[in-house]
């Protein structure tokens, strides 16, 4: 038991459940029947349980390096071997389920994940850690308009909006690492250009992510659209300013509750226009 709670930790939970809550609401917005949910839901699951798992694993000797307690691959709570096998059974799950969606989501789906698996291997300690982020993320409601009723290709504006609501999450999520990353040779965008830069892109990406949702469907702007940016620009503010107390998490903080902000937009506008 004791094994099968590391692996669970292993494959970073949080951000995995939330992908695919956030992939599951917007694919209710399509009218798909419950079995069609399911589908994308456990397709989405399995592979972002590959992609964490795949990182940890091939993260393990930095992580130890640094002595991340938080690593059960690092620790040795879990056997590399086990978290390889389960790697590789989440990715092909992955793959299988994705077909209960047609064949053109499915392709869409492993062009997502050879994009993530791509981060993990190495993409991420380059200049070019971000584009992996911004092709996954961005790709995420085609493979849900392609396997709905209509199947079609998601609008431009939305592809859009979701590429950039991953880059921002790439910024936002890499700040809390950057110096143990730099301690074991990563050295992505964000490290590149340091934990300022990376929390005013983040910020900037996160703002511009709810502009474009407010702004790209058809028609005159929503309610919740003219309420949502200027919001988010509040609560950008606010943390900046808390922020700046040593020790202090509110940048950080307010970060996520924009994030929150733009997941809901976008729920709500692809809902309006699909």
């Amino acid at each position: 038991m004791g094994r099968l709670v590391a692996l669970a930790r292993s494959c970073h939970p949080l951000p995995a459940l939330a992908v695919t809550v956030v992939t599951t609401a917007l694919a209710v917005t399509t009218g798909r029947s419950p079995g069609g949910l399911v589908a994308v839901a456990a397709a989405v699951l399995a592979g972002q349980l590959s992609v964490g798992w795949l990182n940890d694993l091939l993260d393990a000797d930095r992580d130890a390096h640094v002595g991340r307690p938080d690593k059960p691959v690092a620790s040795g709570a879990v056997s590399r071997k086990l978290v390889a096998v389960a790697t590789i059974a989440a990715a092909l799950a992955a793959v299988l389920l994705s077909l209960l969606s047609g064949v053109d989501a499915t392709l869409v789906h492993v062009v997502m994940l050879c994009s993530a698996w791509a981060y993990d291997f190495g993409l991420k300690a380059t200049a070019f850690s971000v584009v992996p982020y911004a092709v996954s993320f961005g790709l995420l409601p085609v493979f849900v308009t392609l396997g709905g009723p209509g199947g079609q290709w998601a609008p431009a504006w939305l592809v859009a909006a979701a590429a950039v609501l991953g880059s921002a999450a790439h910024f936002a999520n890499v700040i809390p690492d950057l110096e143990d990353d730099a301690a074991t040779g990563v050295r992505g965008l964000p490290h590149r250009i340091g934990k300022d830069a990376s929390a005013a892109v983040a910020a900037a990406l996160a703002v511009i992510t709810g502009v474009v949702l407010a702004l790209g469907p058809p028609g005159p702007v929503t309610t919740a659209g003219l309420v949502a940016v200027p919001l988010s620009v509040l609560v950008l503010v606010i943390g900046r300013v808390r922020g700046r107390r040593p020790g202090s998490r509110a940048n950080f903080n307010a970060l996520l509750a924009v994030a929150v902000v733009d997941v809901a937009l976008l729920i709500f506008t692809g809902g309006v226009a699909l």
